[in-house]
């Protein structure tokens, strides 16, 4: 039986590097594809993307040529948009390379498009088309073109586009070979998503990204080897969550237990409770510092307080003395880390408790600064032979896993997930969810879901959502911890007067019923 991916493996998905790129490239040409049949298809696809964006042309288009082949896509760019009446100019800022490249160069000209003998004006009107390198470069660029395109981008008389990556960018790590890399208004990336591209680095350069298809065929696609996948908003549609029978009760719907909070923070243990009641799970228990646990019936009385934690005289709370009198095997999942402070004695007495739970662990902020300062560290997760997910942010993971190196965020994630056999939220603009075998790069999410206290609440939610899921189909997978921390920043997009706890859980409330609603109707 194949197995069911989410999302699909196409080109719309996919992510790659630079040389995955030009490995299925060569394979296509090795399978009979003309190269110049690719620069055809891909220069015309584009042209089209433009034509359905005409206001962008109304001044007319200047395509920089580069010496490659990305430079022919832009001269087919430029051909196309001329045959269909726009003002067409173009300048090759380098000395063409590329037999194929400069074959359509000449045709260029034969047809009346104007070939600039000097660099084009930045402050004109005109749409400026970064045609220079893409794909293919490997070192810094010329810091005075650059300089130029990105004068036109900041004078804001004209856009700026980039075809598959802006010049001077890493297509592997996001980031400028040198000091500075071409800021694009729009980046049209062509055949599969690049690496660099979706890294938060990249932000500042690509402007909006749009994926421009030229039919790499299934059979290349199911052969990559790492599989890395880009998720949107887009990809709500598609979330295929188990449907809820219509006899469960509430301990069917779901039990889960959340550790938070602590005298130094107890707003985590208020925000992480508010995620797991937007979850819609049937049972949600928790352990609070008495703090906290005074007052919950008051804003939460839906929750089952097992335990009271005591904090020391830091403020931070002391787990072990609620944890050593609680059945943990009563539960389908355990959050743990929001707001508890760190206490590393305590943790050492503590973590023989979580590591023999034999549900999902899932561990956030304070826990993982525990492990990270404590004495065996990392080594936590490889003695945990259960399920676990963990959600650190970038400080968290360097301090958890300081001997893991990798050129991107993306890298580290899945170099960390594969090594310790675990399942990491590596939360940024772009955050990441990787396991052993697969990873999903969220992208274009909303930036409002990173705002302190945001994260407790998603902690809450994962912790609800998966105990619910657990009790329908018993081992979840890590697209299902991908698709809530989706679910959560779509939920902080919908909040149109303000993004608070309070908003977000609400409309997680009712993302979470209609999804499971639409299912069992």
């Amino acid at each position: 039986m194949n197995e069911i991916v989410w999302p699909t493996i196409d080109s719309k998905h996919l992510i790659v590097d630079s040389k995955q790129m030009l490995i299925l490239e060569k394979e296509m040409f090795s399978d009979g594809m003309p190269q110049e049949a690719l620069m055809e298809k891909a220069g015309i696809q584009i042209s089209r993307w433009l034509l359905k964006r005409k206001p962008l042309l109304k001044y007319g288009i200047t395509v920089f040529i580069g010496p490659g082949h990305n430079g022919g896509d832009g001269a087919v760019i430029a051909r196309e948009l001329f045959l269909k009446g726009f003002l067409v100019k173009v300048w090759c800022p380098f000395p063409i390379k590329k037999t194929l490249t400069n074959n359509h160069l000449n045709y260029l000209t034969s047809i009346g498009v104007t070939k600039l003998v000097e660099s084009p004006d930045a402050n004109g009107k005109e749409l400026w088309i970064d045609a220079v390198f893409g794909n293919n470069q490997t070192r810094k660029v010329d810091n005075k073109l650059i300089k130029l395109f990105n004068q036109k981008f900041h004078n804001k008389y004209g856009k700026v586009i980039s075809i598959d990556i802006p010049t001077g960018l890493c297509p592997d790590k996001g980031e400028p070979f040198l000091d500075n890399a071409v800021k694009a208004d729009y980046t049209l990336t062509i055949g599969l998503n690049k690496i660099g591209l979706t890294q938060d680095s990249a932000l500042p350069f690509i402007g909006e990204l749009h994926h421009i298809d030229v039919g790499v065929p299934f059979s290349k696609l199911s052969k990559v080897d790492k599989k890395i996948f880009k998720v949107t908003y887009k990809d709500l549609k598609n979330i295929d969550l188990p449907s809820l029978p219509k006899n469960s009760n509430k301990y069917k719907r779901g039990r889960t237990l959340l550790i938070a909070g602590s005298e130094k923070y107890p707003g985590a243990a208020y925000l992480a409770l508010k995620g797991a009641i937007a979850s819609g799970a049937g049972y949600i228990s928790a352990v609070l510092p008495e703090l906290v646990a005074e007052s919950i019936w008051q804003v939460a009385p839906e929750i089952v307080l097992k335990e009271t934690m005591q904090s020391n005289q830091n403020g931070n709370a002391s787990l072990f003395s609620s944890l050593k009198n609680i059945d943990l095997s009563a539960f389908d999942s355990v959050a743990v880390g929001p707001g508890i402070g760190v206490d590393i004695y305590d943790w050492q007495k503590s973590k023989d408790i979580l590591i023999g739970f034999e549900g999902l662990l899932i561990l956030d902020a304070d826990a993982l600064n525990r492990i990270s300062e404590s004495k065996f560290g990392s080594n936590f997760f490889l003695e945990r032979k259960f399920k676990t997910w963990i959600t650190p942010h970038s400080k968290e993971f360097r301090r958890l896993f300081p001997n893991i190196n990798s050129a991107t965020n993306l890298g580290l994630a899945f170099d960390a997930a594969k090594e310790f056999n675990i399942s990491i939220l590596f939360k940024g603009a772009n955050s990441i969810v990787a396991d052993s075998k697969k990873v999903w790069q969220l992208f274009g999410t909303d930036s409002q879901t990173a705002r302190a206290g945001l994260g407790d609440l998603l902690s809450g939610f994962i912790a609800g959502s998966s105990a619910i899921d657990l009790t329908l189909c018993r081992n979840i997978s890590t697209d299902f911890f991908t698709k809530y921390v989706l679910l959560h920043s779509f939920a902080a997009s919908k909040c149109k007067s303000g993004s608070n706890a309070s908003a977000i859980g609400y409309e997680l409330s009712k993302l979470m019923r209609n999804i499971k609603m639409r299912q069992i109707s």
